[in-house]
């Protein structure tokens, strides 16, 4: 951050408290008072000239900061030479402007910092804040401002706390105005239980540490007597004060990479002694204690070395650093954010294409088994069918062959063998219920039959399951040997399962013997049909036996119908 980025923040924070309509917009009359006192504070030579030709009356309406910056840039800023004015006079002008309007500390008194502080704190916030307006600073930024101050008072900050504080905050993940900032130090929610006066030291140890300034004891070349002055650590110089107000400079030590550091014992009753060495003196100085000495001794130090890398000052290399590292964590999270998200859209894509193949599959499987199911019932009913007309037309063919054999041979019974084959054709319908139950007695005993099958291969399947889990049981008694309590509870869990197994086994065979006894009778009402198909074929022989004038209905062997006979015979043997 160069000089002008850094007038730039405070100017801004003066031109905004101009702006009382919060319109972007600034009377000239305020803008002439304010271009006025800046030229003071920045011991730049007035140009009344330059100012009235720029806000010249000619157009009475306010000028926004895009319209003043031209007037800033050329006959404010590109005059301003560093070291030729006290910045913090030029900040206190600033602070004095904004805060009357939008400092509001604790108007009983019981703010955690007084003004002097809050105006400190202010400068640090410029100085920590980003180079984008309105001025934030982040939230790392200001966890690492409230480190310093809790570590010059030697407490320790509650990280957590602050994050909980800045997620609550509408705009805390994004950064917090001074204003803000300013709030949450007054609120003591991070500062419980210290003094006023601890904090306010803290608070200028930490300004001075940063803004590299303090006082040390100097010893003279000429008198060498000691002499306390009021030091500033620049880039490249180290200047020095009669006093902090920096109105007398009493010189200034040029910092190059031939100087050095080093740390002096004590003596002539001064103590924390150091040496800073040139090409050309020794300067000797004293701080007032080691801690002072070595904060000292390392910006020094830091700053030749800065000077040689050709970088600014210490903590403004330090405060890149830290926006490197955020800007990076920034796009590595970014990156992971986006890799995870692409990660997510591959998953769905990947589960959906997997939802849509089970249903394909799904699907197919079942048009295949509706396929199935309907083709082989297809079958059955057209062999059915077959079947039954290939009976129907024997049977047929065989009673009109013997009908007209009847009538050409026995004319004169037509009327009492008519009526017998009625009975015939009754007793084959019977025969045909009968020959249809028996059928369906098969079919029930070919459904039984499948069904056994079945509950065999259930039980051949539990038997391996069983098998399997007796080997799992086997396997982990070995592993219980060596960890017999961390696998306690897995084991048990095998033993019910096996014992769930065992239960299911004896359902199947339960199952199975219900099957067999399902199978046996079948298997008597096969035998039950069978006998009363043998009865009704008994019957049928009976009645193909003709009957002749004065001879028993026992002795006759032959007849009229005797045509039936080897129709009869064959159907019984295909029942058979």
């Amino acid at each position: 951050m160069d000089l002008r980025a850094e007038l730039l923040k405070s100017i801004w924070y003066a031109f905004t408290a101009l702006d009382v309509e919060k319109s972007g917009k600034v009377s000239k009359s305020q803008l002439k008072v304010l271009s006025h006192n800046l030229y003071t504070v920045l011991c730049i030579p007035h140009d009344p000239v330059a100012l009235e030709e720029h806000f010249r009356d000619d157009d009475d309406g306010p000028v926004s900061s895009q319209g003043y910056m031209p007037y800033l840039n050329k006959y404010i800023l590109d005059k301003v030479e560093e070291g030729a004015f006290v910045k913090e006079n030029f900040d206190e002008l600033c602070w004095t402007l904004t805060a009357k309007k939008n400092y509001k500390p604790d108007r009983n008194g019981n703010g955690v910092v007084s003004h002097q502080d809050a105006f400190k704190l202010w400068c640090l916030f410029n100085f920590l804040s980003e180079d984008k307006y309105p001025l934030v600073m982040v939230p790392d930024e200001v966890e690492y401002l409230l480190k310093k101050i809790c570590t010059a008072m030697n407490v320790e900050l509650n990280s957590c706390e602050l994050e909980d504080y800045l997620s609550q905050e509408p705009q805390g993940q994004g950064g917090l105005t001074v204003w803000q900032f300013l709030d949450m130090v007054n609120s003591g929610r991070f500062l419980r239980g210290m003094e006023q006066e601890a904090i306010s030291m803290a608070v200028e140890e930490v300004y001075q540490e940063v803004i590299e300034d303090g006082y040390l004891w100097k010893k003279g070349q000429l008198r060498r007597n000691w002499s306390e002055r009021w030091f500033m650590l620049k880039p490249s110089v180290l200047s020095y004060y009669m006093s902090e107000e920096r109105k007398e400079k009493k010189g200034s030590i040029a910092l190059d990479k031939h100087c050095c550091v080093e740390v002096l014992p004590d003596r002539d009753g001064k103590r924390c002694m150091f040496c800073v060495k040139t090409s050309s003196r020794t300067y000797e100085m004293s701080a007032s204690d080691t801690r002072q000495r070595q904060e000292w001794t390392l910006a020094i130090q830091t700053a030749i070395r800065l000077q040689a890398e050709g970088k600014k000052s210490l903590h403004k290399d330090l405060k890149q650093k830290r926006r490197e590292q955020r800007e990076q964590r920034e796009q590595r999270k970014a990156a992971k954010e986006e890799e995870t998200q692409r990660l997510r859209q591959l998953q769905e894509e990947k589960e959906r294409k997997l939802q849509e193949l089970e249903l394909l599959k799904e699907a197919q499987r079942q048009a295949e088994i509706l396929l199935q199911e309907e083709e082989q019932r297809r079958r059955q009913q057209h062999e059915e069918m077959q079947r039954t007309l290939e009976i129907q037309l024997r049977e047929a063919e065989q009673a009109r062959a013997s009908m007209q054999a009847e009538m050409v041979l026995k004319e004169a019974e037509a009327e009492r063998q008519r009526k017998r084959i009625l009975e015939l054709e009754d007793m084959q319908e019977r025969l045909q219920e009968a020959l249809q139950q028996e059928v369906k007695a098969r079919q029930d005993e070919e459904a039984v039959r499948y069904a056994q099958a079945r509950l065999l291969a259930e039980e051949e399947e539990k038997l391996k399951q069983l098998m399997k889990l007796k080997e799992e049981q086997e396997e982990y008694i070995i592993k219980t040997q060596r960890e017999k309590q961390v696998l306690k509870q897995e084991m048990e869990n095998k033993n019910k399962c096996l014992e769930e197994a065992q239960k299911q086994l004896e359902e199947v065979r339960v199952n199975r013997q219900r099957v067999d006894q399902d199978v046996m009778a079948a298997q008597r009402k096969l035998r039950q049909a069978s006998t009363n198909v043998k009865h009704w074929n008994v019957q049928m022989n009976r009645l193909m036996h003709p009957i002749g004038p004065g001879e028993k209905r026992t002795n006759t062997s032959g007849g009229v119908f005797a045509g039936y006979q080897p129709l009869l015979s064959r159907r019984d043997s295909s029942l058979k």
